[in-house]
C-alpha cells in the first residue's frame, strides 16, 4: 500500500506535459492590421502561445503574445530577460497588459530589476506598436509590441505570467504555483523555435522536494505510527512489531531530512518567493521528529519508574508529527498545483490507513478487553472464588 501510493504520488508531481488549452496555429485570426507572423509556438505553462517576426537586419522583433488572465478582469505579461540570471524575473524587460483603465485593455512597459514589478517605465530595449485586446470568446488576451533588440540577436531569454486582478492601477502579484514559476524559457530567432529552458533544475528540485516529503512524512510516519499502536498488541508479532516501526520511521526521518534539505535550497535559490505557513508547519514538524530520534537513546527499561511519563512524551510527539506531516503535504501539493486526481489518490490513501486503523482498533480493543477478562477470572479462582467468595478487589 506504501509502496503503491509513494509512486503515485511520484506520478503526480511530475511536471505536467504543455497545456492543450494554446495551439497557436490555430489562434483566431488577428486584425487585419496585424501582419502574419512567420512563426509561432505553444509555450508549455499557463496555456499561453507566443507569435512571432524577427527581422535580422534592423534588429526588430514583432511579437503577439496570447494568454488567458489568471482571473476576469487580471492581467497578461511577456517579457525578454537580457541578463540570463536563470530566466527568471529579475531583470526582465515586461510587456504587462490589464484593463489599467475601466474596460479598455492597454499595454505597459516594466523594467524589473527585482522581485516586485516595480512602478512602469521605459525598458532596455525600444518598444512600439504596444496594444492589447480580448482575442477570443474564452478570455485569452493578445498582447502585440515591437521590441528593436539590435543586430546580431540570436537566443533570448523570455518569461511569461498571468495575473489575477489589478489593484490601484497596478497588476496585483501572481500566484506562486508550479506553471507560474516555470513559465520562462528561450527563444531562438535563428531557429525560429520556442522551448521551455534548457535550466529548468528549480522545477525538478521542486518536484524531488514534493517527492520526497510526500513519502516521509505523508506515507512512512504514519505507517510506522500504525505499526507501533496495534501490531504490538499481539505477542506473536513481538518483537517483530518493534523493528517494523523503528525501520518505518527512520527511513520516514530521512527522507523527511533529504526533503528539508531539498526545501532550504530551494529557499535560498528563490529570494522574495516565500511559503511562511508551509516553512512554519515544516519546521515544526522536522524539529519534533527529531527530538523523537533523540528521544529513543534515554528511552528507560520497561520496568523503570519513568517508562510511563517517556510513552507519553513519545506517544505525543510522535501523532503531532503525523498530523503536522499530512497537513504539509496539503499544503505542497496546492503550491505545486498537483492536479485534483493525484489530490484525490492522497486523500483515498489516508482514508484506506484510517480505515485500516479503526479495523485494528476494534480488534486490538477486543484483544486486550479478552485478556483483561481471563486476567480476572485466573485472579477470582485463586481467590478462592469456587467457594462462593469474592476477590478482595470486587468486596465493597
Amino acid at each position: 500500500m506504501g509502496v503503491a501510493v509513494v509512486i503515485l504520488l511520484a506520478l503526480a508531481l511530475l511536471p505536467p506535459p504543455p497545456s492543450a488549452t494554446a495551439a497557436c496555429s490555430t489562434e483566431a485570426s488577428f486584425p487585419s492590421n496585424r501582419a502574419a507572423y512567420a512563426a509561432c509556438a505553444d509555450l508549455p505553462h499557463l496555456g499561453a502561445s507566443l507569435h512571432w517576426t524577427h527581422d535580422a537586419a534592423s534588429g526588430d522583433l514583432s511579437v503577439a503574445f496570447v494568454a488567458r488572465p489568471a482571473a476576469p478582469g487580471g492581467w497578461v505579461a511577456w517579457g525578454i530577460n537580457p541578463s540570463g540570471a536563470g530566466g527568471g524575473m529579475p531583470g526582465t524587460q515586461a510587456l504587462v497588459a490589464a484593463p489599467f483603465d475601466g474596460n479598455a485593455w492597454s499595454v505597459r512597459t516594466y523594467n524589473i530589476t527585482g522581485y516586485a514589478l516595480g512602478p512602469p517605465g521605459p525598458i532596455a530595449f525600444p518598444a512600439s506598436d504596444l496594444a492589447a485586446e480580448l482575442a477570443a470568446a474564452d478570455g485569452r488576451v493578445a498582447v502585440f509590441g515591437r521590441i528593436n533588440l539590435g543586430p546580431g540577436a540570436g537566443t533570448l531569454n523570455h518569461v511569461w505570467q498571468v495575473g489575477a486582478a489589478v489593484s490601484g492601477g497596478s497588476p496585483a502579484p501572481h500566484a506562486m504555483g508550479g506553471d507560474n514559476l516555470a513559465a520562462k524559457g528561450q527563444l531562438d530567432l535563428v531557429r525560429a523555435t520556442a522551448s521551455a529552458g534548457a535550466d529548468d533544475s528549480a522545477t525538478e528540485k521542486r518536484n524531488i522536494h514534493g517527492i520526497l516529503n510526500a513519502a516521509s512524512w505523508g506515507i512512512l510516519l504514519p505507517v510506522g505510527a500504525i505499526v507501533a499502536r496495534y501490531l504490538k498488541t499481539f505477542r506473536a508479532a513481538d518483537p517483530a512489531w518493534f523493528y517494523l516501526h523503528v525501520t518505518c520511521q527512520l527511513l520516514g526521518y530521512a527522507a523527511g531530512v533529504a526533503g528539508w534539505a531539498t526545501g532550504i535550497n530551494l529557499g535560498n535559490e528563490s529570494e522574495g518567493v516565500v511559503y511562511a505557513t508551509h516553512r512554519a508547519v515544516a519546521v515544526a514538524a522536522f524539529a519534533l521528529a527529531t527530538l523523537q530520534v533523540f528521544a529513543l537513546f534515554v528511552r528507560p527499561g520497561k520496568t523503570h519508574k519513568c517508562r510511563a511519563y517517556w510513552n507519553a512524551y513519545h506517544h505525543s510527539l510522535g501523532y503531532a508529527v503525523v498530523v503536522l506531516g499530512v497537513v504539509n503535504v496539503f499544503k505542497g501539493m496546492a503550491i505545486l498545483r498537483v492536479e485534483q486526481r493525484w489530490r484525490t489518490a492522497y486523500i483515498v490513501a489516508l482514508f484506506v490507513l484510517g480505515a485500516v486503523a479503526l479495523v485494528l482498533e476494534v480488534v486490538t480493543w477486543g484483544v486486550v478487553v479478552r485478556r483483561r477478562r481471563m486476567a480476572e477470572n485466573k485472579t477470582f479462582n485463586n481467590s478462592g472464588g469456587s467457594n462462593g467468595h469474592m476477590p478482595p478487589h470486587y468486596s465493597m
